[in-house]
């Protein structure tokens, strides 16, 4: 691979295929930003967030992995620096669920909780691990895409809580350690309008979900992938004094909801 020193910033947005990753690396590309694109299968999508991207000015690279195995991770970093020579951001997007709630225990065996945890929080730490003297070198910035269910405790499945949880605290830990080089802050979305959710569940439990949330949260919207994306851009490239934060993406579901009912969608 050709290495073409970049004169814009470069950024790596794991799981930028789809939904919030792909939505976050066509943000950062007009911000200035040249893109590497991870996936672990869906290849069509991640050629389409890539030429997406190109139409908005960046040099990318799409590049398959598994964030959670850490060759997978290591070989990410070295091929955005076989390009680039420099890596300014990491947004730590990828993740998994499995969608039990609380009522079907019984599947809920440690091969379960050990692949949720493998790519939502192991995958994170690689990621960072991998990233790291570059990012220092750059003065850069980390991203990781948590979720509500990390602060409130409701979600998906109670593995995909507990690692959001795992990921919320991993950041405040990464913040006061990697200080004053890289900045490092989290999103956490409450409900997300992307097709991951409404497959999840199944579009009729969706739609009731969603309907759900919109009449309970004192802002009365789902959050859309653009609007994490633009969180995370701002966390990336603007917020220069922020670190250490988690920020609630959630339309006032942490208040307690729009009349102090506690909203408890699957999220």
């Amino acid at each position: 691979m050709n290495t073409k020193p970049s004169i814009r910033k470069v950024a790596i947005v794991t799981g930028s295929a789809t939904g919030v990753g792909a939505a976050t690396a066509l943000a950062l590309s007009r911000r200035g930003y040249d893109l590497l694109i991870n996936y672990s299968k869906s290849e069509r999508e991640a050629k389409e967030a890539e030429a997406a991207c190109r139409d908005a000015g960046a040099d990318t690279l799409v590049v398959r992995g598994d964030v959670a195995n850490d060759a997978d991770c290591r070989n990410m970093v070295e091929a955005a620096l076989a390009r680039w020579n420099r890596l300014d951001a990491l947004v730590n997007n990828a993740g998994i669920s499995t969608f039990t709630g609380g009522e079907n225990w019984d599947v809920l065996d440690a091969t379960v909780f050990q692949r949720i945890f493998g790519v939502n929080v192991l995958g994170a730490f690689q990621m960072v691990r991998a990233c790291l003297p570059h990012l220092r070198a750059a003065r850069g910035a980390i991203v990781n895409v948590s979720s509500i269910a990390g602060a409130l405790g409701i979600g998906s499945s109670l593995p995909y809580i507990a690692s959001k949880g795992a990921v919320n605290s991993m950041t405040l830990h990464l913040a006061r350690s990697l200080a004053p080089e890289i900045r490092v802050n989290a999103v956490c979305p409450g409900l997300i309008t992307t097709r991951w959710f409404g497959e999840g569940v199944g579009q009729e439990a969706y739609e009731s979900i969603k309907q759900g949330y919109e009449q309970a949260t004192p802002l009365g919207r789902a959050c859309t992938a653009e609007d994490v994306a633009e969180a995370v851009v701002w966390l990336v490239d603007g917020a220069r004094t922020v670190t250490g934060e988690l920020v609630l993406l959630d339309s006032g579901m942490h208040l307690g909801g729009a009349r102090g009912t506690v909203v408890t969608a699957k999220i």
